[in-house]
């Protein structure tokens, strides 16, 4: 039997209009719902709903005092380094002070001694004075913790006032606790003597006797603690001297002839 036409669409027609119930119903429950929540929550003085804030887990001055504290303790640690390293250096600069080179000269060879008249040159007429011997020292160096270095200004043969003969002590290295005897050769070739000239007497031989002075400085520097801490000495030495143009044998010096100081 076939259903009629009036009656067929009964049932989809049920159908839809149940689909779109529920629909509806869900909808409006979603819409009551949203609209319940939004109706929950606390509003501003502008109508805005108030948001929570959300908290860190532990704030950030904390790291930083950490990164201060340790800076602070690392210049405080580099601080009390450099005051006693400075100390310890200062404490071996005042022990090391002490130990200065103790220097004795010993002889002066004189090799060639030549004085007669002759001219400077400008051609002025004056006595002239050649000189060349060699001079020997005695160096101590007396320290237990250091080696010295030892050199010297000019070494002069003093005529007065004009030196007649020059030489310097060539530069070197001597350990400690040690002696050692060192040379200086001093050169001297027709030199002027001028007005001082006027004063030599020669004898009927043609020998004189000509009063000298040998002047020069010793330097000795020490390197305790490498370059940070030295130790630097002068010594000022004057030995009085009597050559004779006849003789060229060996001067030798007492320990009370030369002034030291």
């Amino acid at each position: 039997m076939q259903p009629s036409p009036m009656e067929s669409p009964s049932h989809p027609s049920s159908v839809g209009r149940h689909s779109r119930n529920s629909s509806a119903s869900r909808f409006s429950g979603i819409f009551r719902s949203s609209s319940g929540r939004k109706g929950g929550r606390k509003r501003n003085d502008k109508g805005w709903p108030e948001c929570g804030v959300i908290m860190e887990e532990g704030p950030y001055d904390e790291f930083e005092d950490k990164a201060f504290t340790r800076r602070c303790q690392a210049l405080i640690a580099l601080f009390t380094f450099v005051v006693l390293f400075t100390v310890f250096c200062l404490i071996i600069w005042g022990a090391s002070r002490p130990y200065k080179a103790e220097i004795l000269v010993k002889s002066f060879a004189v090799h060639n001694f030549y004085i007669g008249e002759g001219s400077d040159f400008s051609g002025v007429p004056t006595k002239l004075l050649t000189v060349n011997g060699t001079l020997k020292l005695s160096v101590y160096n007396p320290a237990t913790i250091f080696g010295i270095h030892v050199t010297s200004n000019p070494v002069n043969l003093v005529y007065s006032e004009i030196p007649v003969a020059t030489g310097q002590l060539k530069k070197y290295y001597q350990p400690r606790k040690s002696r050692r005897t060192v040379s200086v050769v001093l050169e001297g070739k027709k030199v002027p003597l001028y007005g001082a000239g006027s004063t030599l007497t020669f004898t009927q031989n043609g020998a004189a006797e000509i009063p000298l002075v040998l002047k020069f400085e010793v330097q000795s520097r020490g390197n305790v603690v490498g370059k940070l801490v030295r130790t630097k000495h002068r010594k000022q030495i004057s030995c009085p001297l009597v050559i004779d143009s006849t003789k060229t044998k060996l001067i030798k010096f007492k320990k009370t002839t030369c002034t030291y100081h």
